[in-house]
């Protein structure tokens, strides 16, 4: 059964994948990355963080929760066993093992070996919470999960630690849809939070936008594109996550011609009446909102009826997939693809890059296994700032929740922009396809990424009201 990428992508418009590791090739250079804390330092990009001598002498001990004397052990929930979307989020559950593995051949966490467990949430709320309450009896943490109906935060908040105390389960997630876990305090997101915590659901609110890529379509076709925003519209709050970046990139000049809905299940017919009204609205500009299928049959059935006028189809983090190029072939030259971490392509540009891909397997890298191996490379930066501190001894679930509190310009050392698992980076890299293979077109340079405050813009709109606008 094909894998299904469409609800996960629906459901996370502003998916921003970013991941790294330390480099294990034999290039002896190094790379700056931010501390927990904030404060710049320069690692070696081979080696790993935690030196020995921090481990020489030490007693280990059972600090907390999933920390024994020899192992510390994490979940990774992600889903992956629905029905409905088989194996849709398995390259998190695929990363989190590979990362355990690369770490535990480089020296291990906190004088420990690194374990990984794994919960199928099943793209279901009871299995969610079922698997937040293993966690908090097995692991020291969450990390690198993508579970996207988790609207009950409590048992995440209510954690308790080895002492008996509420301190909380640490939930450094991949990618956090649900606004419940978004803004549980213990949670810190790789993605992107896009919300202002606490959220009031009535009436308008600011949410955060990304219109990097947006803005630089308009800089290079004129200020005057309109055309159709295709609307995930297989669930309400597939509509409602979409409203943001609708409002967000008619802000920058975007003129909308219609917002017509699609649907995962929709075969390339459903597209003829979109394509008739871009054509009858002579439409310069295709935003895809949906997944790499959605887009093919999109582009295919333009091609059929003959739509010459558009300047740019355009489509998020979705599109950039292996999937896209093997089965859109030439009907879809031309699409422009943004996200806001250096390609796949260019992993001999960034040492954590390389990790990665090394470690997975360059035919397996996927955008959700990315921002699962940065959610690792948080979880170890915090740790290692433990011991360097106050020893593998001070490893506790309090201690990483005040780490990761106290995190400033975390960027996956240079792969992807600055963040603070609390917020939106404001970088941005678009790619095109060209003959078949993509290509970087902004910026050109290979393994940079255009950062500017003005990529991100907040809109204040009522989700729920400006839905129920969609047809």
């Amino acid at each position: 059964m094909r894998r299904l990428r469409w609800l996960s992508v629906a459901l996370a418009l502003i998916l921003v994948a970013a991941a790294c590791g330390r480099g294990d090739d034999s290039d002896s250079s190094a790379a700056t990355t931010q501390a927990p804390g904030g404060s710049a330092t320069t690692v070696d990009a081979n080696a790993p963080t935690t030196t020995a001598d921090k481990c020489a002498g030490q007693t280990l001990q059972a600090t907390d929760v999933g920390v024994s004397a020899t192992e510390i052990t994490v979940t990774v929930m992600a889903d992956t066993g629905s029905p409905l979307a088989p194996g849709l989020f398995q390259g998190n559950v695929d990363a989190m093992k590979a990362y355990a593995d690369y770490v535990n051949e480089n020296g291990g966490i906190a004088c420990r070996k690194l374990v990984v467990k794994s919960w199928d949430s099943k793209l279901d709320p009871t299995e969610s919470k079922n698997g937040i309450i293993d966690a908090c009896s097995n692991s020291l943490a969450m990390v690198g999960s993508n579970a996207l109906f988790n609207p009950d935060p409590q048992p995440l908040k209510d954690c308790a630690d080895k002492t008996g105390a509420k301190t909380g389960l640490p939930d450094i997630a991949a990618l956090a849809n649900d606004i419940n876990e978004v803004c549980n305090p213990t949670t810190y997101v790789v993605q992107a939070v896009t919300e202002t915590c606490p959220i009031n659901l009535n009436g308008p609110r600011p949410l955060k936008a990304i219109v990097g890529a947006t803005k630089y379509y308009v800089d290079n076709f004129g200020p005057d594109l309109h055309g159709l925003f295709l609307v995930p519209g297989d669930l309400p709050t597939t509509v409602q996550s979409a409203t943001p970046q609708i409002a967000a990139q008619e802000s920058v000049g975007i003129k909308w011609d219609g917002t017509p809905k699609v649907s995962g299940r929709d075969e390339q017919p459903a597209y003829t009446p979109r394509i008739q009204a871009a054509k009858a609205a002579g439409a310069t500009y295709m935003y895809m909102g949906s997944n790499d299928r959605a887009m093919i049959k999109l582009r295919k059935e333009a091609k059929a009826q003959g739509l010459d006028t558009v300047k740019v189809w355009a489509c998020s983090l979705a599109c950039y997939t292996k999937l896209f190029i093997s089965e859109g072939g030439a009907d879809i030259e031309g699409t422009y693809v943004w996200m806001q971490f250096l390609p796949f392509e260019e992993a001999d540009a960034n040492p954590g890059l390389k990790s990665y891909s090394d470690a997975i397997g360059a035919d397996k890298v996927d955008s959700f296994g990315a921002q699962a191996w940065q959610g690792a490379m948080a979880f170890k930066y915090v740790i290692d700032g433990i011991v360097e501190k106050d020893g593998p001894n001070a490893v506790t679930r309090a201690s990483l929740l005040d780490g990761l509190k106290n995190i400033k310009g975390f960027d996956a050392d240079g792969w992807s922009g600055e963040n603070t698992l609390r917020g939106v980076s404001d970088c941005v890299v678009v790619l095109q396809v060209k003959s078949g293979k993509f290509e970087r077109v902004f910026p050109t340079e290979k393994g940079k990424l255009e950062c500017d405050p003005s990529y991100v813009t907040t809109v204040n709109i009522d989700t729920v009201a400006e839905a129920a606008k969609i047809q």
